[in-house]
């Protein structure tokens, strides 16, 4: 602190406690405007009408929310009327402190609150001039005003005002005292209104118009901002850059004026320019869509007025390392012109934490979350929740078999049904085990049959499928209405990661409000879907699929399960994988467009096995980091039989009539192929999208996790639970 200050504060210390009377030169001077001993009963009364400072509870003004990513990273600021960064005494600069005292209360460490000088002194320069010219408010007197907004503009306002005001100097007496009501005026007033949003203190103005922080003001920058509060509108930069220099020069004279600065450097600063610079600071985000979608989860939880005020703090799930490796992956692979688009979305089986939400759009050019908002059809990697339906009712994959071949069916319940394979090549009779390997249409659609639509539904939605399904034959090989999106897609394989958890995807682990008051939301919500043994027969299979069926270039070199998916005419291309500790779908298409990927400018058809799968590769090669651990043993080994149903009945003896092939299998061979479920309520009436619908499942109920503790954020591939 400068010695003028310590001089003013040990003069007002010989003083003595506060004169009692915080008004009686006030009211003198009121007697003499006034002319009249009745005004004294006046001044009183309003003085005393006023209430009590502790009966008041100051409205805060609000703080900008802002967001983070998993390590700290601060993803950006969530959009608001206002802006406002509170920041403490000591990272206000003291240029700053003294430009607001010079033009604001050139007598702050005098007073206790109500400047009776400066009353007296303002009248005066007004009546001289004809207009108001200045004002008799203390600093104390205008941070009453702003914290308890009294929108009257009245004399007997003004009498509160002075009340409260030294109400308020006596709850903070002394050196500390002061500094705390400089330094609350300085965060809590606002500096002017820029694009319909208000920086309210010191830190959000210096950043809206010199785009810094204020620990690192000018003087010539100090100044200007100290000159705004009086008339934010008339005085601002960047409207009217002439009205705003004069005013910023008039601090600065004030400033030399009271020996703050010397004369010469007044000068010298004076002739410089505003040196303004208008900010995307409040504007900018990292990963524009996924903070999107944490700011429509917040807005859910905890209504949309709550999170528009402000003063959230919130830790996120996001890894912003494997955010950049997604993009690389998806890079290395579409860098030619006119590339179809891609999404990855990656989830801790072991939490349901999102750890990659990516896409190769830009955020600029489109709002649209492909990872989280597309729904797209998943082609095969559907028929997983068939034989998960399958597994979970006993049904063997090793004993099972069926026979591949043309279908052309009149299913009793879903009436017609024609399934065939795009290149019309058949395995023959195999196995459920030959049948994924292959991407089987054929045998798929049997299969759902006789394990019933229902059912595959039921085991959708306990892998964690939210969209809209109808419980149709055509769903098993995935013909869905609306699609799926990427972001469901890894949860439901999660399922399978996480020894048959499901978990419900979290994007937020913790908030914090303006009160200190904390929300914790990192503990896993997840239930208790199937057996470790159920989920782990298909996990083998799926690893079986990743070193030698239709997933190949997704191998990594390391335990991982994965599936491929096409859609009819190769316009959805998807591969969706797990190892033990991540869970990874990606999808390649064109968003806007149904165009079939299936011309020689692709390099050839784009299937599940192409592009999304040496995507996923590519990706999870980085994302897996030092782990390559195995899937782990279960506790309760599946013990299945084989099974024999209707259509299993029809053609699964193992005779190889169909197989016109050498048992080697890829991706356009078999899970392109038209798969077709129409039906009617068997009278021929017509298709009824609601005979076949299943409700959806109830609330999952509240179940424990196992008690093995969740892994260290190190060195765990996605950053640790934090469980």
């Amino acid at each position: 602190m400068s010695a003028r200050r310590d001089r003013l504060r040990r003069r007002r210390q010989r003083g003595g406690a506060s004169k009692p009377a915080f008004l009686v030169l006030g009211v003198l001077f009121t007697l003499l405007a006034l002319g009249g001993l009745g005004a004294v009963a006046w001044v009183v009364g309003v003085a005393q009408s006023a209430p009590d400072l502790r009966e008041l509870k100051p409205q805060d003004p609000g703080t900008t929310s802002v967001v983070y990513a998993s390590d700290g990273t601060r993803l950006g600021f969530i959009e608001s009327s206002v802006l406002r960064r509170p920041i403490k005494a000591r990272e206000i600069p003291d240029n700053m402190k003294n430009a607001t005292i010079a033009i604001e209360d050139r007598r702050f460490y005098d007073h206790t609150g109500v400047d009776f000088e400066g009353v007296v002194r303002a009248g005066v320069k007004n009546i001289t001039s004809g207009k108001t010219v200045e004002g008799g408010s203390t600093l104390t007197m205008q941070l009453v005003r702003a914290l308890y907004r009294d929108k009257e503009r009245t004399f007997e306002r003004k009498i509160r005002e002075a009340k409260l005001a030294e109400e308020l100097e006596n709850a903070h007496p002394g050196k500390e005292g002061k500094e705390w009501i400089l330094t609350k005026y300085i965060n809590s007033v606002p500096y002017g209104t820029e694009g319909g949003v208000t920086a309210v203190g010191v830190q959000a103005a210096a950043r809206t118009y010199f785009d810094k922080p204020a620990g690192k003001l000018k003087l010539h920058e100090a100044a200007l901002l100290a000159g705004l509060p009086q008339a934010p509108s008339a005085y601002s930069p960047f409207r009217s850059p002439e009205k705003a220099l004069a005013r910023r020069n008039d601090v600065l004279d004030s400033m030399a004026e009271q020996g703050m600065i010397k004369p010469e450097t007044a000068e010298r600063t004076k002739a410089m320019e505003l040196g303004v610079k208008p900010s995307k600071y409040y504007t900018e985000r990292r990963e524009g869509f996924f903070f999107d979608y944490v700011k429509q989860e917040l807005i859910d939880r905890y209504g949309v007025e709550k999170v528009r005020q402000g003063g959230l703090s919130i830790k996120t799930t996001i890894d912003l390392k494997l955010q950049q490796a997604a993009r690389k992956a998806i890079a290395g692979r579409l860098n030619f012109a006119d590339a179809p688009s891609s999404a990855i979305v990656s989830i801790d089986p072991r939490n349901g934490y999102i750890r990659a939400m990516a896409t190769s759009a830009q955020y600029t050019d489109r709002k649209f979350n492909l990872a989280a908002q597309g729904k797209r059809q998943p082609g095969s990697t559907f028929k997983i929740m068939v034989l998960m339906a399958a597994v979970a009712k006993g049904i063997d994959p090793k004993s099972t078999s069926y026979t591949s071949k043309p279908l052309k069916l009149n299913d009793p319940i879903y009436g017609p049904i024609e399934v065939k394979t795009y290149s019309n090549s058949y395995i023959g009779g195999a196995n459920l085990v030959k049948a994924t390997l292959s991407s089987d249409n054929s045998i798929y659609m049997q299969l759902d049959l006789d394990v019933g639509p229902e059912n595959v539904t039921q085991a959708a939605r306990d892998m964690g499928i939210k969209s809209k399904l109808n419980s149709f034959p055509a769903e098993g090989l995935g013909g869905l209405e609306y699609g799926v999106s990427p972001l469901e897609m890894a949860n439901a394989y999660a399922t399978l990661a996480s020894g048959g958890w499901r978990n419900k995807p979290k994007a937020i682990t913790k908030v914090t409000f303006p009160d200190g008051e904390v929300d914790d939301l990192s503990k896993p919500r997840r239930h208790k879907a199937f057996t470790d043994g159920e989920v782990y027969e298909i996990t083998k299979i799926l690893e079986a699929n990743i070193t030698g069926g239709t997933g190949t270039k997704a191998n990594i070199g390391c335990p991982a399960g994965g599936k491929t998916g096409t859609t009819d005419n190769h316009r959805d291309a998807w591969f969706v994988g797990y190892t033990p500790r991540l869970a990874t779908s990606t999808w390649v298409g064109y968003p806007d467009r149904q165009i079939e990927m299936t011309s020689t400018y692709f390099g050839g058809p784009v299937a599940g096995g192409t592009f999304p799968a040496e995507i996923w590769g590519d990706y999870m090669r980085v994302a897996k980091r030092d782990f390559c651990g195995d899937f782990p043993q279960p506790k309760t080994p599946f013990a299945g039989s084989s099974f024999s149903g209707k259509y299993q009945k029809q053609g699964g003896t193992g005779d190889d009539k169909y197989d016109t092939r050498d048992g080697t299998a890829d991706a356009q061979d078999f899970e392109t192929g038209a798969g077709t479920g129409t039906g009617t309520d068997n009278g021929g009436a017509g298709f009824n999208d609601d005979a076949y619908e299943t409700p959806p499942q109830p609330a999952p109920q509240t179940e424990e996790p196992p008690a093995t503790p969740t892994p260290a954020p190190d060195p765990a591939p996605t950053g640790g639970a934090g469980e």
